[in-house]
């Protein structure tokens, strides 16, 4: 299996309210999305939103209660101040701020917000990584 990923489903209770809530960010969802699916292209993958219960039935697998999943989205920000202005960004959209940026134990700066659904997104910069003209992640080594 080649060392990639490329596309990102969450499942959600609302798909035009989910769809809304990523174009408020400023994002463009695809001409590929519907009223049961909506794509959106990032820089080397794709982020889908989906039916929660359809994603389990796809799956074959029990849809949960949702809540803490041990999983973090991350955007990585090019500054502090960019940190600050996509947490305030996300919660003016009508997302959840979860943490407040601040300086983080590893030397950088961070904060969280959750999505309508409660996916959880972590804001980061971290000045010992670096993010190319077109926001790909390039990490050291």
């Amino acid at each position: 299996m080649d060392q990639r990923l490329t596309l990102i489903t969450l499942g959600v209770t609302d798909v035009a309210r989910s769809r809304t809530f990523y174009e408020a960010l400023g994002w463009n969802a695809s001409p590929a999305s519907q009223d049961s699916v909506a794509f959106f292209q990032l820089v080397g993958m794709g982020l889908a939103l989906w039916s929660r219960q359809e994603l389990a039935n796809d799956a074959q697998v029990a849809d949960s209660k949702p809540g803490f999943s041990g999983v973090a989205l991350a955007y990585n920000a090019r500054s502090e101040a960019e940190v600050d202005a996509v947490l305030a960004e996300a919660a003016a959209a009508g997302g959840r701020l979860v943490r407040a940026a601040h300086k983080t134990f590893w030397g950088g700066y961070a904060g969280y917000f959750a999505d309508p659904d409660g996916h959880l997104w972590e804001v980061a910069h971290n000045p010992f990584w670096r993010l190319d003209e077109q926001g790909a992640l390039h990490l050291p080594g």
